[in-house]
């Protein structure tokens, strides 16, 4: 049988590590799925930036058509 040391009970220095490890491996795997779901997200918005940006441009394209045809008209 050991005898507790100074600082309480005999620590088994390979059982700690391994948990250790076991804990740093979970907090691998977590933030790589957070990244992933970062990635999806940031993929998303990218797409979402680009729809409007081409709706921006239609509404431009528009507003410059009517206001030439207003023009038009108040020249004749």
């Amino acid at each position: 049988m050991s005898s507790p040391g100074p600082a309480g009970p005999e620590v088994d220095p390979l059982g700690r590590l391994e948990e250790r490890v076991l804990q740093a491996a979970a907090q691998v795997a977590a933030l790589r799925r957070e990244a992933a779901e970062a990635r999806a997200l940031a993929d998303r918005l990218s797409g979402e930036l680009e729809t409007l940006r081409k709706e921006r441009a239609q509404v431009r394209l528009r507003i410059e058509n009517l206001i030439g045809k207003m023009d038009e008209l108040g020249g004749i």
